[in-house]
């Protein structure tokens, strides 16, 4: 049997798998592979450190009410470590952590990107640029870093079976 704990670590990227309901298959080297890449199209250096951990929508959901006042689970939460702006070699550059739930991706997945590896590529890309300073408080800042992750899952080989920017009628 494998540790409870899984971990791949790819150029200073952790995705650990802290579930434990693990219904929803969750490929922890694409995670990696996915978050990386969105650190080297951000221009961070090699050395650059991010995680990524999987965890419950219980987990996630105290986390969105510690930090956002949110109530209920959520897909994905980033926490950038801020002031850090580019280090001095050779000190490591830490990035941020991102918290993605498996569970609340699958059961958006259908009405948003329309399958569930494009739903989890979308979000490990949304919560890496979150990490990288992007936002989308205002509606030139949302039009903006959902570009950069249209472009980003394109180059990385990732479409969605559906369009998740899409604006829905009324919205």
């Amino acid at each position: 049997m494998s540790d409870p704990v899984a971990e791949r670590a790819s150029r200073g990227v952790v995705v650990r798998d802290d579930r434990t309901d693990r219904t929803v298959e969750v490929s922890l080297e694409e995670c990696a592979r996915l978050l990386d890449a969105v650190l080297a199209a951000e221009g961070l250096p090699q050395r650059a450190e991010a995680s990524l951990t999987l965890v419950d929508p219980e987990a996630i959901a105290e986390l969105a009410a510690a930090h956002l006042g949110a109530e209920g689970p959520t897909d994905v939460l980033s926490f950038p470590i801020d002031g850090r702006g580019p280090v001095g070699e050779p000190e490591p550059w830490l990035v941020g952590d991102v918290v993605l739930c498996p569970t609340v991706a699958a059961s958006q997945a259908p009405e948003h990107a329309g399958d569930l590896a494009g739903e989890l590529a979308l979000l490990v890309v949304h919560g890496g640029l979150h990490l990288c300073g992007w936002d989308h408080a205002t509606a030139e800042d949302e039009a903006a870093m959902w570009a950069r992750e249209r472009a980003l899952l394109t180059a990385l080989g990732v479409e969605p079976s559906a369009d998740p920017w899409r604006r829905e009628v009324g919205a």
